[in-house]
């Protein structure tokens, strides 16, 4: 079994990293914390604190070298020596979710999207629109970090997240499963609202730059556009995820 086919603790915990974001979460009584890693260095009035808050909490303290730490929370200039694992429990990888005996019938893929921001709000916002599944890949995606979960309004937490290691591999894997991959482009001649959906099909939200990735954008079905009678070129990525999610609620199909 390769490494993106294996089960990763990225498919299962969002890591929060910073005192004050691990302090809030072992504050939160909805969220399950799995537990706290504390660099080895870190000692004084601060550390205590977080200490104090895990064992209220019932969380176990890990120690860790600062190096560690850096490399588990993926941000060396603002883990201030301290991350936590907190479960996710809509998070799991795409593979599960496809070897389900009723596979999710309409997802979203994030393919080279790199702002936080519009992630998190990607992740609300399909949450809020009952989508099953917004498919965040490990690699040429942003990191589901503190930024992420701020931008969703702590939504990360429990949006329907699930991962694999990259875009194409995603698009290959529900090409298989027989979905059908729709993908924006402003110059389509179908519309989002009319274009006829399979049981099975996934809208590809491209990077903020780039658009859909040319490994990706060769595997589309079907290329449609938003409508837009006024004079914009183009929305933002978060801003065309709520079009898409909230058609597909209207369509019933969310």
């Amino acid at each position: 079994m390769g490494d993106d086919e294996a089960v990763s603790p990225k498919d299962r915990f969002l890591t929060v990293y910073g005192r004050k974001p691990v302090l809030e979460a072992l504050a939160d009584a909805d969220l399950r914390v799995d537990k706290v890693i504390l660099a080895d260095t870190a000692r004084g009035p601060a550390a205590a604190e977080i200490q104090r808050a895990a064992k209220t909490a019932g969380v176990p303290v890990q120690r860790a070298s600062a190096h560690r730490v850096k490399v588990l929370a993926g941000n060396g200039k603002q883990d201030q020596g301290v991350l936590a694992d907190v479960v996710a429990p809509r998070m799991r990888a795409l593979a599960a979710a496809l070897a389900d005996r009723r596979p999710p019938e309409r997802l979203l893929l994030l393919d080279g999207i790199t702002t936080p921001a519009n992630v998190g709000m990607i992740l609300r916002t399909a949450t809020a629109a009952g989508l099953a599944g917004v498919i965040v890949p490990r690699r040429g995606v942003a990191a589901l970090d503190p930024m992420v979960v701020k931008a969703s309004a702590g939504i990360a937490f429990r949006a329907p997240v699930l991962r694999c290691g990259s875009a194409r591999e995603a698009a290959e894997s529900l090409m298989e499963a027989g979905y059908g991959l729709y993908a924006l482009d402003a110059s389509a001649g179908v519309s989002v609202f009319e274009v006829d959906l399979p049981k099975r099909a996934v809208f590809v939200l491209g990077g903020e730059t780039a658009g859909v990735s040319a490994e990706v954008a060769e595997l589309v079905t079907e290329w449609v556009t938003i409508p837009m009678p006024g004079d914009v070129e183009s929305l933002n990525v978060s801003a065309a995820a709520a079009v898409v999610s909230f058609e597909l609620v209207r369509r019933g199909l969310s």
